[in-house]
């Protein structure tokens, strides 16, 4: 982005670099969840903390392979933050992606909210264009996946991404509820109808030991009851609407086709643009709070009273 100081000096551009500096340091602790290095006979040239940061800013940054790679060589402050002393060839990145797919439930630590959501969607391959699949020779059956789907439970709150689920094939919702709530410590759980069983409601209020807010179907603003009969309120029902936005932000920011083509590299490709939504979300959660302290006011008192004064 800004490789020399003339290109820093103004405020705004002073900011987005320091946002994206300590993007880059977020990225590298976020990857001591997995092993530095997958054997003990590796060369030891690059790590992997090193290589996840890379690859997280590959879709921060919407770029390929070697789009990063270059990217690399002309920012000298990102290969100073990562610690590289040898820029790695996108071959390397790539053998990285089949390898870490194993890991990917290892980068998601926060497991308690007060009230999560939960929602799928879909994101577009790129193995075969949206005009082969549909206009050129339409008169035969296209066999090719057009979307991957990806399920998420976010805390509606400071709208981060608790856990999630990819799969590669068209599967209902309802099959994810258990394992994307399973070890999670909340008090509400919102989501839409898809979701709505009385398996789901049963596992949300005996094991979570929380409220299930699903909207029941064929209903109109009834959401069941509890085990002794009194009704579920569906007050926080309207809370779901920001997992679309969490979609919407992953999607414009990060892109909603997947370049990669086989399924683990895919699915790598997919959780790092999760991963790079998280820390993103952090970084900015973080500024505003910080920002928000200095804004606090300040309280004077004497023994006249107590005067308050706004920080500058």
């Amino acid at each position: 982005m800004f490789s020399t100081k003339k290109e820093r000096d103004t405020p705004m551009k002073q900011q987005e670099y320091e946002n994206y500096l300590n993007f880059i340091d977020e990225a590298l602790e976020m990857a001591k969840a997995i092993p530095r290095y997958f054997s003990r006979f590796s060369n030891k040239i690059y790590c992997n903390h090193q290589k996840l940061a890379i690859y997280i800013l590959m879709q921060k940054f919407k770029k390929t392979y070697r789009g990063i790679v270059s990217w690399l060589k002309s920012n000298s402050d990102a290969r100073l933050h990562l610690g590289l002393y040898k820029i790695p060839v996108h071959t390397t990145m790539v053998r990285f992606a089949k390898k870490i797919s194993g890991y990917a439930n290892l980068f998601f630590s926060i497991k308690q909210a007060k009230t999560v959501a939960l929602d799928a969607t879909g994101f577009e391959l790129e193995a075969k264009s949206f005009y082969y699949r549909n206009l050129w020779n339409s008169d035969q059956m296209q066999k090719t996946r057009q979307y991957m789907k990806l399920s998420i439970v976010a805390d509606v709150n400071k709208q981060l991404i608790l856990k999630c689920k990819i799969r590669k094939k068209l599967r209902n919702d309802i099959i994810d509820f258990k394992s994307l709530l399973k070890g999670l410590n909340v008090s509400y759980v919102v989501a839409d109808k898809g979701y709505d069983s009385s398996a789901n409601r049963t596992f949300v209020i005996r094991k979570l030991k929380a409220i299930p807010v699903i909207p029941v179907r064929n209903h109109t603003n009834f959401y069941g009851y509890f085990p002794l009969g009194r009704k579920i309120s569906g007050r926080r029902y309207h809370q779901r609407s920001k997992v679309e936005s969490i979609f919407s932000a992953i999607k414009r920011k990060y892109g909603s086709v997947l370049r990669a083509r086989s399924f683990a590299t895919q699915k790598v490709e997919l959780i790092s643009k999760v991963i790079a939504y998280n820390l993103d979300r952090k970084l900015n959660y973080l500024s505003l709070l910080i920002r928000g302290l200095h804004q606090s006011p300040i309280v004077y008192c004497n023994q006249k009273g107590c005067s308050y004064k706004r920080k500058n």
